[in-house]
């Protein structure tokens, strides 16, 4: 009679409680790598609490009426010594005769650049990577994002170079076919074309190279899948590359929109040199704090303004973050 074997209960190793306390106190062991990366993070760390905490307190500026006391210091004139006024700092800003100009200007430059921002880079960025000259797409790539890092002071000479009314080489250009020079920096009708072009010129190089970054990541076997069925280029990029690239898209146009109240001084006040001919298409949120904070030397207005324009600013990205994820759940910022 065969003997059925009796199954035996499984050994299970066990560890004393004082191994697993030796194994926690390895891992809670602070090692030599980990020193290596506290120390390279710590100029990032200081660079953070020195340029993006400490000023916080500088809030408290929109809400005071700063008097310095002499004999004491920063920290008591502004908390002890001056007067606490709430919201009437804000006033000065609506108060404005030209506060319809000056949202009109902040909110429509910004609207038309990033509209610009979603689709030239995009296209940009498909068409370099399609180049099959690897050095002439690097040529054109260093090209495009050479001006990224030209500053507004230098863009400005670039500018009055081309548009100043003796010197100027289009008015040498407009006079040499017979035509009149053109008196560029008193005439406002030109300005806005003129500064969509030069932010465009100067900022959409660093898109199109994330652009292209996303793109060269990309799986090759989608590509070749494709082609072999027939795709075409265009249905590639429509099939492939796009879809691919939406996620990208979605947080660079979230980010642009917490901007949106927020302009670049350097755009708005270099490049014009500052005409007063020009104000009513240059002037925009940040234009405007600068010239009342040279006029009156208020640090409580500029403070107020700009505690109102990272407000909004704030308050529009966490709406668009929740529109984007509401349409594609998988391309949000957060």
């Amino acid at each position: 009679m065969a003997q059925i074997p009796i199954p035996q209960k499984p050994q299970v190793e066990t560890t004393s409680p004082k191994g697993d306390a030796s194994i926690k106190k390895k891992r809670r062991r602070f090692t030599w790598d980990d020193l290596e990366l506290t120390l390279l993070s710590l100029p990032t760390v200081a660079w953070f609490i020195a340029f993006c905490y400490i000023p916080l307190f500088g809030i408290v500026f929109a809400f005071k009426n700063y008097k310095y006391k002499p004999g004491t210091g920063f920290i008591y004139s502004l908390f002890v010594h001056s007067k606490w006024v709430g919201l009437k700092n804000f006033k000065f800003l609506f108060r404005s005769p030209d506060i319809y100009n000056i949202f009109r200007n902040t909110i429509g430059y910004n609207l038309i650049f990033i509209l610009i921002g979603v689709t030239l880079p995009v296209a940009l960025a498909i068409m370099i990577t399609q180049l099959r000259s690897r050095k002439l797409a690097k040529v054109c790539q260093t090209a495009v994002f050479l001006p990224h890092f030209l500053s507004w002071v230098v863009i400005s000479y670039f500018v009055y170079a081309f548009l100043s009314t003796d010197k100027g080489l289009i008015n040498n250009i407009i006079v040499a076919t017979g035509g009149d020079r053109i008196m560029w920096y008193q005439n406002k009708s030109y300005w806005p074309f003129i500064l969509v072009f030069i932010n465009t010129w100067k900022t959409f190089g660093y898109s199109m190279v994330v652009y292209m970054a996303t793109i060269t990541g990309i799986d090759r076997s989608l590509y070749e899948s494709a082609v072999i069925d027939g795709a075409t280029k265009w249905q590639q990029c429509k099939g492939i590359t796009l879809p691919m690239l939406r996620p990208i898209i979605s947080i660079m146009f979230i980010l642009n929109v917490g901007h949106i109240f927020s302009t670049d001084f350097g755009l708005f006040y270099q490049v014009p040199r500052d005409s007063n001919s020009l104000i009513d298409v240059t002037q925009t949120l940040d234009v405007y704090v600068h010239k009342a904070l040279l006029q009156s030397n208020n640090y409580n207005y500029s403070s107020a303004v700009s505690l109102l324009q990272n407000t909004l600013g704030c308050i529009l990205l966490i709406a668009a973050n929740l529109v984007v994820k509401r349409i594609d759940p998988e391309s949000g910022l957060f």
